[in-house]
């Protein structure tokens, strides 16, 4: 995002667009729109941390945009159950409890549960179904189906005194839906024939020719895998993909195999997902975690998390040897059943490099058809463009090679040049008579979550709250990952704890014996080396200290 660049008063009788999130990285999807004085906010996602984001959890839209204008807001609508467009919804309501939040059913479910998780007790959830069309206040929404990697996804168009918005969410035309629940190309072409000013459509997938693959055609491949697994199997997945469970639970049935859900998230969405009847599960065919050494390895298959990396999730423990009940060696199968999100490319290769030092056999995305992207491809982009017809498209959802990409494809397709907007997080576009155009930018900062603790980047990530209620420990290390042995350190700074320097010598120690025993044990590169030591400081801590302070492990290699 460019520098903020404070815009005009808002004209009445027209819609002003801010993407708070979700206009340069691939999550914390959000947009705000306003006209006569209220706001209607679609989405409300999370982003997931990279490597130089040490001790943040999350990362969430601009919400301190809405802080002056809560009582502002008449919806909040939610076009889907994904992480990066739900995961924020909890620190939302935080802020005001009360915004109507609509969505599908299985959508609000999923919320309803992380509403729970956050203590939020007081909430309005307001379940919609595509054809449906609602007047909220100084907005008029309906809803279409679209397909997408989870069940009840939905794009959302909006009218407005000054003009009709078509937002597509994360869609793809597959024709041949596990669900059989296509896109509503019908709609769309009716929408186009009333006339679309703004095209807000999914970018993810632009720079990719043709058409997506279908769902259906990954089958064979997860067939393969069952049938070459003679040992422990695990698959990893998005604990939101409904479809991709599904047909692992079908194929377990075929070849006799028990399935065990691992990861808290996985456990509590498939569970609603049963219980509202869009994951059919044959009678006998699950089991508890606590129960699988009952059985032989060679039939269960392990259902987990961490498809993504992910440090705290079970296939990161599993591959770090940390899990307390699962391990994984020479004859076990993994296998990864999701895309690689950009930006966690490095967290994924170190998971499949820990597997597969334990002697996995590994197979992913990228030696075997195991995953079919969510997102419509440059093809099906084009379709929807021509039959829509729009007035003017503001690509979203992506990063800027993506948001570009989707706006050349608009320009192909007859939409003039200027009339395509490649935005940024926080640009404030306004529309009136049928004209859309970049008017000014607010401040669309990250913002971070270290555990239950929010920041703000203009203060660091080592948030002030963070310092004067709960401290700062770094940790520094050199190691000689050849020889397996600290050649310095680990030499450690606070900030924000008031004991003296003698009170450190012991966590020196457990910390200095905890990278060696790590090291011994085949761990050898920096980044588990550096959650070794984050792991061992934060037990420390909060035992010793009766805190949780932010730590910043460093290690050097050599």
């Amino acid at each position: 995002m460019t520098d903020a660049q404070t815009p005009p008063k808002l004209a009445p009788g027209t819609l002003r667009v801010i993407p708070l999130g979700g206009l340069g990285d691939v999550g914390r999807n959000m947009t705000a729109f306003e006209i006569d004085g209220q706001i209607a906010l679609v989405d409300c996602g999370v982003l997931f941390p990279e490597d130089h984001h040490p001790g943040v959890d999350l990362i969430l839209p601009a919400l301190d945009y809405l802080d002056d204008r809560l009582d502002d807001i008449v919806a909040l609508v939610l076009t889907h159950g994904h992480e990066d467009h739900i995961g924020a919804v909890p620190y939302l309501l935080k802020r005001r409890n009360d915004i109507p939040v609509y969505g599908s059913k299985l959508t609000l479910a999923f919320v309803a549960g992380k509403l729970r998780e956050h203590r939020i007790r007081e909430f309005t959830l307001d379940a919609v179904e595509e054809g449906e069309i609602l007047e909220i206040g100084n907005f008029d929404f309906e809803f279409l189906a679209v397909n997408h990697s989870i069940p009840d996804a939905l794009a959302v168009a909006i009218r407005t005194k000054a003009g009709l918005v078509l937002h597509t969410g994360d869609f793809k035309m597959d024709q041949l839906p596990l669900d059989g629940r296509i896109t509503d190309l019908r709609g769309f072409a009716r929408l186009g024939d009333e006339g679309v000013d703004l095209f807000m459509a999914d970018s993810t997938n632009a720079e990719v020719p043709g058409f997506t693959t279908p769902e259906k055609d990954v089958v064979p491949a997860i067939e393969r895998v069952f049938d070459a697994a003679k040992g422990k199997l695990i698959v990893a997945c998005f604990a939101s993909h409904v479809h991709r469970v599904q047909q692992v639970l079908d194929m377990a049935v075929k070849h006799d195999r028990k399935v065990v859900y691992v990861g808290r998230s996985m456990v509590r969405n498939m569970a609603t997902a049963r219980d509202l009847g869009y994951l059919h599960v044959p009678a006998g065919t699950l089991i508890e975690l606590k129960e699988i050494d009952r059985y032989p390895v060679d039939k269960v298959v392990i259902v987990s998390t961490g498809s993504q990396g992910e440090p705290m999730a079970a296939l990161s423990r599993i591959a770090n040897r940390e899990h307390p009940v699962i391990e994984v060696g020479k004859g076990d199968t993994v296998l990864l059943a999701s895309s690689l999100i950009p930006g966690n490319e490095n967290s994924v290769y170190r998971v499949i490099n820990g597997l597969t030092r334990l002697g996995a056999n590994v197979v992913h995305k990228g030696n075997a058809l195991v995953h079919v992207s969510g997102h419509a491809s440059a093809g099906e982009l084009l379709y929807c463009y021509n039959i829509l017809r729009p007035r003017n498209a503001m690509p979203i959802h992506g990063e800027v090679r993506h948001l570009v990409a989707n706006g050349k494809l608009a320009e192909q397709t007859g939409v003039p040049s200027e009339r395509v907007i490649v935005a940024g997080d926080g640009d404030v576009i306004d529309l009136k008579a049928g004209i859309a155009k970049k008017v000014g930018s607010i401040d669309a900062s990250y913002i971070f979550v270290d555990g239950s603790t929010v920041g703000d980047i203009s203060e660091s990530i080592m948030d002030r709250r963070i310092l004067g209620e709960e401290g700062f420990i770094s940790v520094i290390t050199v190691v000689d990952l050849h020889n397996r042995r600290i050649v310095s350190g680990p030499e450690i700074q606070a900030r924000g704890i008031a004991e003296g320097d003698s009170v450190f010598e012991d966590v020196r120690t457990r910390t200095a014996d905890a990278l060696t025993t790590a090291m011994r044990d085949g761990v050898d590169d920096a980044y588990r080396l550096q959650q070794v030591t984050r792991r061992t400081v934060g037990q420390w801590a909060s035992k010793s200290l009766r805190r949780r302070p932010m730590i910043v492990p460093v290690v050097v290699t050599t």
